[in-house]
């Protein structure tokens, strides 16, 4: 039997880098929502025993080894079932590698999906999550979907209130963006000193490499807490509708208001200026808001119609760019897509 599953990608709605911790990671804020664009993963458990990953499109840049997150999830659940079998797993490759959208996260989550649908074993919720956060930093989301805030190191998720459905374009650059090269580059900016004289600090300040927390950085993410609570709680001063008007529908222009934005481009606009004047010409197709998801390379525009998002997308790709008009996905609509495709 071959179970086949959407594995939907995300964007980041801000994205904040705040101290390097003593497990080599960094502290993070973001709000995650996921979207309607998707790889799609077909498992198939037989006779045997075994890890296989195939790469329909034989994208170069999907390792099938035991590297691959598809494979590494599915030997925890096998594990964690004690379950057996000759496990095969089939990657259709329609998201960017190293784009920025969670895509190896998005389908190591569809694995164990369908994989426990193939075995007609199930996980607990909790062994899900564990596992899941073992293996990598944005597999959490994927277990919950829709609008939802990552903080630790983006692997502790939270289900915020969901989104309505947004239109947006989502353009994909042929360059892949490291996202270790992004830290670390992000960390030479700190060390630097950049990072904390934008932010009105004294260059006597800037901390030596002993130091793991870097004055400022926890404050930061303080800081960037108190905005999110503003915004979810409907705080005035996040542009909240009159009384009598629809919350739900004003909740993504609220967070656009309070100056939201990706640490990111700080760091990976100078390294890819294309990547910059990409951003320009979302901006300039109408955008309401545009930014790079996670470390890039992709990046997304907000639009008030799917007309609109359709439009823009149509003048981008005239000016030789990979761009699609798509929209956002409720939690609902993600699980409700996300599910069975065939067998």
């Amino acid at each position: 039997m071959t179970i086949a599953v959407r594995s939907f990608a995300k964007i980041n709605l801000g994205l904040y880098i705040g101290a390097a911790r003593a497990d080599g990671y960094h502290d993070l804020r973001t709000v995650y929502q996921t979207i309607a664009l998707h790889d799609v993963i077909r498992v198939s458990v037989g006779r045997g025993s075994g890890i296989e990953i195939l790469c329909k499109n034989k994208d170069p840049r999907v390792p099938l080894d035991s590297s691959n997150t598809c494979y590494r999830i599915a030997e925890r659940v096998l594990d964690e079932l004690g379950a057996k079998g000759q496990v095969t797993v089939e990657i259709e490759k329609r998201l960017p590698v190293q784009g920025g959208l969670g895509a190896a996260s998005s389908n190591a989550v569809a694995t164990l999906v369908a994989l426990e649908r193939a075995l007609k074993k199930k996980l607990s919720g909790p062994a899900r999550l564990r596992i899941a956060a073992e293996i990598g930093s944005d597999l959490p989301l994927f277990l919950v979907g829709g609008t939802a805030l990552g903080v630790g190191r983006g692997e502790e998720v939270y289900p915020l209130p969901d989104l309505p459905s947004v239109a947006m374009v989502v353009v994909t650059p042929e360059v892949g963006v490291s996202t270790p090269r992004a830290f670390a580059d992000w960390d030479a900016r700190v060390e630097s000193g950049a990072e904390l004289r934008s932010a009105g600090q004294p260059r006597a300040a800037v901390p030596t490499r002993q130091q793991l927390t870097r004055p400022g950085a926890s404050d930061r993410l303080f800081e960037v807490g108190c905005v999110l609570s503003a915004w979810l709680s409907g705080s005035p001063n996040t542009g909240a509708p009159a009384k009598g008007g629809s919350r739900a529908g004003s909740l993504l222009l609220d967070l656009v208001r309070t100056g939201i934005e990706n640490d990111f481009e700080k760091v990976v606009f100078p390294q890819y200026p294309e990547l910059r004047d990409i951003k320009g010409a979302l901006e300039r197709a109408g955008s309401r808001y545009t930014s790079l998801s996670g470390s890039g390379s992709t990046l997304y525009g907000l639009f008030r119609s799917l007309a609109d998002a359709a439009k823009a997308a149509s003048r981008l790709r005239k000016q030789g760019l990979k761009a699609v008009a798509t929209s956002t996905l409720t939690r609902q609509q993600y699980w409700k897509k996300s599910l069975v495709v065939s067998r």
